[in-house]
C-alpha cells in the first residue's frame, strides 16, 4: 500500500480510492457543490462527430437514497442508564440543629430514600445491526461520503452513489437534468474562475495550477 496516504478498512474506502484514481467501480461521482457540478460540465467544451461544439448538463439527484452513515450509526448499541449508588451522609456530618439541642424540623419518617435505578437487563434494547452491508451486496442505491484521501475530494465537496445496478443508468425519476448550452461555456469558465472554483482550487496540486495556468494565458488570452 505504499502508492496511497490512506490505508482503507472497508470495500467502501477501497471502491473511493479506486474511483478517485480512475478505475471503473459501481461509483458515481457527485459533489454537494452546484459550482463545481458547473465546472466539470464547462470545463471542456466537446465535439460531435462533424466537429460542431455541444450542449453540456448539470444533473441534480432529486431522489433520496438512504445514507451509508445511516447503516454506520445503526452499528452503535442504545446507552445503558448507569445505575445510581446509595448516597450515604459523611462521617460526623452534622444536621446543624444538635449544637443547640434541638431535633430537625423533619422528622426521620420524612426521610426520603433515593430510588435505585432499574437493572441494566430490564431496559429494553433495540437490536443492533453489527454487520455493514458490502458495496456488492446492496439491494438499492446508497449514498456514500468518502473520507477525504485527498485534498482534491476535499475542495470538490466529492460524494460517491453507490449503485446497486452499476451497469443500468439511473430511473429518469432519480435526476434532473440542466442542459447548459455550448455557447455560454466561455463566459461561465471566466465566472467560475472569478469566483475561485476552477483548476487550481479544486485539483490542489501542481498539475491543476498547471491546467489554470495554460487556461489563463493560452485558451482564455487573459493575463495573470
Amino acid at each position: 500500500m505504499m502508492h496511497v496516504q490512506h490505508l482503507p478498512q472497508t470495500e467502501w474506502e477501497a471502491l473511493a480510492i479506486a474511483q478517485h484514481h480512475g478505475l471503473p467501480t459501481r461509483f458515481m461521482d457527485w459533489t454537494t457543490n452546484p459550482l463545481v457540478a458547473l465546472y466539470f460540465a464547462v470545463r471542456d467544451t466537446k465535439d460531435d462527430d462533424e466537429g460542431h461544439a455541444v450542449d453540456s448538463a448539470v444533473y441534480v439527484l432529486i431522489s433520496d437514497p438512504p445514507r451509508f452513515t445511516d447503516f454506520k450509526n445503526a452499528q452503535h448499541p442504545t446507552i445503558e442508564p448507569v445505575e445510581d449508588l446509595e448516597t450515604k451522609p459523611a462521617d460526623g456530618y452534622s444536621n446543624g440543629y444538635e449544637e443547640f439541642g434541638v431535633g430537625s424540623p423533619e422528622s426521620d419518617e420524612d426521610d426520603e430514600q433515593l430510588e435505585e435505578a432499574p437493572d441494566a437487563d430490564d431496559v429494553d434494547e433495540e437490536p443492533v445491526n453489527q454487520q455493514l452491508p458490502s458495496p456488492f451486496e446492496i439491494t438499492r442505491n446508497v449514498i456514500y461520503h468518502p473520507p477525504h484521501i485527498s485534498p482534491r475530494m476535499r475542495a470538490q465537496d466529492s460524494v460517491l452513489l453507490a449503485c446497486y445496478r452499476p451497469f443500468d443508468a439511473l430511473e429518469d425519476r432519480d435526476w434532473l437534468e440542466i442542459v447548459v448550452r455550448h455557447k455560454a461555456h466561455d463566459e461561465i469558465r471566466q465566472q467560475l474562475d472569478e469566483y475561485g472554483v476552477f483548476d487550481r482550487q479544486l485539483f490542489p496540486s501542481l498539475d491543476g495550477i498547471a491546467k489554470w495556468l495554460r487556461y489563463r494565458v493560452f485558451e482564455s488570452g487573459r493575463s495573470l
